[in-house]
């Protein structure tokens, strides 16, 4: 789950740049899915910590270039590789305290 401080615009993120449909929507909570994933958005309270979790995609260039130009006013950075063996984007979710990790392992 993902504490957001504006749930429509965190929302709009998923769906805009990755493709996410809404499954359940209380205007506080709001579930999302693509594919075989779900991501649960609720309402931030004031205490809320920072958190990161990690999206791993089958073919990280096409996800990047489906979402590069929607990334105004969102801080991001392009495809790079890892000393892990792992080619990443890390992305700020808005109105979160949250870091998304997209990335494929290198073969």
């Amino acid at each position: 789950m993902i504490p957001s401080f504006n749930i429509e615009k965190t929302v709009s993120f998923f769906i805009d740049l990755l493709d996410f449909r809404i499954a359940r929507d209380d205007k506080t909570y709001v579930i999302l899915y693509k594919d075989n994933l779900t991501v649960h958005i609720l309402r931030a309270g004031p205490d809320i910590g920072e958190m990161e979790f990690y999206l791993e995609v089958d073919d990280i260039e096409t996800v990047w270039n489906h979402m590069k130009d929607k990334l105004a006013g969102i801080k991001a950075n392009q495809p790079f590789d890892r000393e892990y063996g792992m080619r990443e984007v890390h992305v700020i979710i808005p109105e979160t305290k949250a870091l998304l990790f997209i990335g494929q392992e290198i073969r």
